[in-house]
C-alpha cells in the first residue's frame, strides 16, 4: 500500500457541503494543506457562508468552469472529488441539471487532472449505483437458485403485505444480504445514473494517465447538517423533523426494509484514508458503510428514544419503486485502507441531536 505523509496539498471539491465540510476537518486535524473548490449554490446553501476551519482556502466557483478548475487542480498533491447535485433524482425535468453537474463537472476535473499529471483522485460515489442489494433464493421446492436480480415488486404482493422481492425463475421470496463492489450496477433514477456514469469517467481517466483513483461508494450518511432530499439518509432527516413537532414518524412498509446507516464523521475518516493511502492501480471502488445492518424501522425507534418522542407508526403504505434492501460489505475498506467505522448509530443520532443542525 502506498500511502502520504501529512502536508499533502488537497484540492476538495463540494467541501462547503454536508460530507465536505465534515472531510475538510477531518484533513486539517491530520495536518493536511486544504483548499476547497465549491459553487455555494443559493439551492444547496441558501445564502449561508461556509463554516471552515481556519488557513482553509476557498475557491468560490462552479466545477464546469475549466479555467478555475485547471488553477486549482494544479496547486494539488491529491483531488478529492465530492461536488455533485445530489437529491434524489427523481424528477425528469432536473435531467441536464444532473448531468451538467455530475457528468460534465467530473469531466473537468479529470480533464484538468490529466493536464496537472495528478497521480491520484478519490470520487465521491453512492451505494445508489447498486440499485437493490444482494438477494439470493433459497428455493420454492424444486432447486436453489442461488444469487439472483430481483425480480420487479407486484402491486398484489405489496397490497397483501409482502414486500420482499422474488426470485424471478421460481417466484420464492429472497433473502437479503450484503452487497459487494463487484455487484452489478443497476442505477434507478438520474442521480444514480450519473454517479455510475462517474466511476466509468475515471476508468477512462486512469487507463490514459495511469494514475490512481479510489471511488467511494457511501451509503446512507447521517450527522450534523444532514440535508433532507438526499439518496443518502433523507429518511433520518424525515423522522427527525416529524419528532421534533412532536409527531410520530410515519414508517413504510412494514418497517424492515433493511439499510446501512454511517455518520458523517466516520465517511470522513475514510476520505482522508482514500487520499492519503492510494491503492491503484486503475479504479478502485470501496463501500463504505458502518458494517450494521439497521432496518429503517429500527432506526426510527432509536431516533424516537433519543428524542424522548412518540413512537414510530409503521404504515404498511408503500411505492413500488423504492429498493427493498441495500446493505453494504465494507470488508475491503478495511482491508485496503485500515478503515472502519467507529461510531455505534445510537451514539451517532444523540449527538445529532444534541447538535441541533
Amino acid at each position: 500500500m502506498d500511502s502520504h505523509a501529512a502536508g499533502m496539498r488537497i484540492l476538495l471539491t463540494g467541501g462547503a457541503g454536508f460530507i465536505g465540510s465534515a472531510s475538510v476537518r477531518a484533513f486539517v486535524r491530520a495536518g493536511q494543506d486544504v483548499t476547497v473548490l465549491d459553487s455555494l449554490r443559493v439551492d444547496v446553501h441558501d445564502h449561508r457562508s461556509p463554516d471552515l476551519p481556519d488557513g482553509v482556502q476557498l475557491i468560490t466557483a462552479d466545477i464546469q468552469d475549466l479555467a478555475a478548475v485547471t488553477t486549482a487542480v494544479g496547486a494539488s498533491d491529491v483531488v478529492v472529488h465530492l461536488a455533485a447535485k445530489v437529491g434524489l433524482g427523481v424528477n425528469i425535468d432536473d435531467i441536464d441539471d444532473y448531468v451538467a453537474s455530475n457528468d460534465l463537472g467530473t469531466a473537468m476535473i479529470l480533464k484538468a487532472a490529466a493536464r496537472a499529471g495528478t497521480r491520484h483522485l478519490v470520487f465521491a460515489s453512492s451505494m445508489v449505483v447498486y440499485g437493490e442489494g444482494r438477494y439470493e433464493c433459497t428455493g420454492d421446492g424444486t432447486g436453489e437458485h442461488g444469487v439472483v436480480s430481483p425480480a420487479p415488486r407486484e402491486v398484489a404482493d405489496l397490497d397483501a403485505g409482502t414486500f420482499d422481492p422474488r426470485c424471478p425463475q421460481c417466484g420464492s421470496v429472497l433473502v437479503p444480504g450484503l452487497v459487494g463492489e463487484d455487484a452489478p450496477l443497476d442505477p434507478r433514477n438520474v442521480y444514480a445514473a450519473t454517479k455510475v456514469h462517474g466511476e466509468h469517467l475515471l476508468r477512462a481517466w486512469t487507463r490514459e494517465t495511469g494514475a490512481s483513483a479510489t471511488a467511494l461508494r457511501f451509503h446512507n450518511v447521517y450527522g450534523p447538517g444532514m440535508p433532507r432530499d438526499t439518496p443518502y439518509a433523507g429518511v433520518a432527516s424525515i423522522f427527525r423533523s416529524e419528532l421534533a413537532h412532536v409527531r410520530p414518524p410515519r414508517v413504510f412498509e412494514d418497517g424492515g426494509q433493511r439499510r446501512d446507516f454511517v455518520h458523517v464523521d466516520d465517511v470522513a475518516a475514510a476520505v482522508v484514508r482514500a487520499a492519503e493511502h492510494p491503492v491503484g492501480p486503475g479504479v478502485t471502488p470501496l463501500n463504505v458503510g458502518s458494517g450494521t445492518v439497521t432496518t429503517v424501522g429500527e432506526m426510527a425507534q432509536v431516533l424516537a428514544e433519543v428524542m424522548d418522542g412518540p413512537a414510530p407508526v409503521v404504515t404498511g403504505q408503500y411505492r413500488a419503486g423504492d429498493v427493498r434492501h441495500v446493505t453494504a460489505s465494507s470488508e475491503r475498506a478495511e482491508e485496503l485502507l485500515g478503515w472502519s467505522a467507529q461510531i455505534p448509530l445510537r451514539d451517532g443520532l444523540a449527538a445529532m441531536v444534541a447538535d441541533g443542525t
